[in-house]
């Protein structure tokens, strides 16, 4: 009898993953294909084919399938993608060129144009600001276009026949009128007068709109084959990595916080309310059923950090993980103003700072007392902490509840730096065992919830949520003491922060 449960895809920037779990979502097997990037590109240029995607979906379903030695029962398949990819097709769904990734950086007239606009924040990564821009730079190519939606679209088109897409990575491609819970209206009028009636229009372009759990087809006979499963099998609602994500950290309910602390930072906020304004700290999405997200994101996470790390390597008389191994217990034991030292970690650009370009990332208040490596490391790590509480800050003074981080990324390799970012954001910070199963995982949980949805359409995400076994391995509830002092260090800091520009000035230019 073959063996039943839920599979989850994930298709990331650089490869992409599938994720077989059991009926209780516990992780079987996995399998992995690969991709890369299109060739020869200028500068800030990134684009793949699509078509690579679906050779790495059946290399990575082939892993799999060697690893369990038989098909399984799959009642349900759940996609996750890379989010604001702009993939334009014909009729037919066949790819119109290569895609333009979230990464590509060549929107940002356009950025600035469709903020300005609409009084509401438009990132340059965002599938419409792209669209504009295709318009105008390669208007052949935009009017031999008839369908828009992003990676993980692409590919549940390819499994099921049907263009939909999951609430969340809409979100990423247009913004969505909190009342209707559909793409903005107004905001395509207004769109479409300014790209004007020489190409399609938008709103014909879109996938429908689907929340969690809302029909969004099934294994068509060329799905199936692609997949090695059953023709009829459902599909959940494509969502995007980072909504995948928040399914993964079993976050639902306004308050709840996902923290992913790595090379880069992205702190995603379930909100109860949409956010007034526009920020430059702030970027905007959707929970999978359609709650809005204000997410901060850091270009600079812990990569300052490493290489202060890999400065001290020579006490650990080996390579970079032993010298993880040596310094981060003296990190853990370092006092929480680091004897006074400050940094700076702006390796990279920081736009939701107003950090223009990177080259200041620097150690500053160094004397004989406090020059040592738990000190110079853990400066380093504050200063990006203290980074994300000024951005997530914008959200405080609108209101907004915090009731909880659940942190994942690489910093949950050395878990009890969780300490020290509860007591930073005065919030418990919990882990979860499935912290490091990545979005793979949360496309399993969004397909295990269409299951259950096929059979009771009463069911809210919100309470599923609930009913899965979190798996939470280690909770830090803030201590009110080190709390004081970390937010002693933080004005500190953002005194520092105000000196940036002068220090960028001074860097670039030696005479001044």
């Amino acid at each position: 009898m073959a063996r039943q449960g839920y599979l989850g895809i994930d298709a990331g920037t650089q490869g992409l993953s599938v994720v077989f779990t059991d009926e209780q979502l516990n992780v079987v097997a996995t399998g992995t294909g690969n991709y890369a990037m299109v060739a020869g590109l200028d500068e800030g240029s990134y684009e793949q084919n699509p078509q690579d995607w679906l050779s790495a979906l059946q290399m990575a379903m082939q892993d799999l399938l060697n690893q369990l030695g038989a098909a399984p029962e799959v009642l349900s398949v759940g996609v996750s993608g890379q989010m604001h990819g702009e993939v334009l097709t014909d009729e037919q769904g066949d790819p119109v060129g290569p895609t333009r990734l979230w990464c590509d950086s060549r929107n940002a007239d356009e950025e600035r144009e469709l903020t300005e606009a609409f009084g509401v924040k438009m990132p340059k990564r965002m599938t419409a600001v792209r669209w504009l821009w295709t318009t105008r730079r390669q208007p052949e190519k935009a009017r031999h276009a008839k369908h828009l939606t992003t990676p993980a679209g692409w590919l549940a088109f390819q499994l099921t026949g049907e263009w939909n897409l999951g609430i969340g990575d809409a979100a990423g491609m247009f913004p969505i009128d909190q009342a209707t819970l559909d793409f903005d209206q107004a905001l395509l009028n207004d769109y479409q007068s300014i790209v004007g009636d020489e190409f399609p229009a938008l709103a014909g372009m879109l996938p429908a709109v689907k929340k969690a759990g809302e029909p969004s087809g099934v294994l068509s006979e060329r799905g199936a084959s692609l997949m090695g499963l059953a023709v009829g099998t459902p599909v959940a609602a494509a969502e995007g990595d980072q909504p995948a994500a928040l399914a993964g950290s079993l976050i639902g309910q306004a308050g709840m916080v996902s923290v992913s602390f790595g090379t880069s930072v992205c702190a995603n906020s379930v909100g109860d309310r949409t956010f007034q304004g526009v920020s430059h700290a702030i970027d905007h999405f959707c929970a999978p059923d359609g709650k809005p997200i204000n997410m901060v994101f850091l270009r600079n996470g812990t990569t300052f950090m490493n290489c202060v790390v890999q400065m001290f390597a020579s006490v650990a008389n080996g390579g970079a993980t032993a010298a993880f191994d040596s310094v981060m217990p003296m990190v853990l034991d370092a006092d929480a103003d680091c004897g006074g030292l400050l940094a700076l970690p702006f390796m990279d650009d920081e736009p939701g700072l107003g950090v223009a370009r990177g080259g200041t990332a620097m150690l500053v208040g160094l004397n004989q007392d406090n020059a040592t490596a738990g000190n110079a490391v853990k400066a380093a790590l504050l200063s990006t902490m203290f980074n994300l509480r000024q951005g997530s800050e914008v959200l405080d003074h609108q209101g907004y509840p915090r009731t909880e981080l659940v942190l994942t990324g690489g910093l949950t390799l050395t878990p009890e730096l969780g300490q020290i970012l509860a007591d930073v954001f005065n919030v418990p910070v919990k882990l979860f065992e499935s912290a490091d199963e990545g979005t793979g995982w949360g496309a399993a949980v969004l397909a295990k919830f269409r299951h259950l949805c096929m059979t009771d359409s009463s069911l809210s995400w919100e309470s599923f949520l609930t009913t899965i076994e979190s798996g939470e391995t280690r909770r830090f509830e803030p201590q009110a003491d080190q709390h004081s002092r970390y937010s002693e260090a933080y004005h500190r800091y953002q005194s520092l922060l105000q000196m940036q520009q002068g220090l960028d000035h001074a860097l670039q230019d030696p005479r001044s």
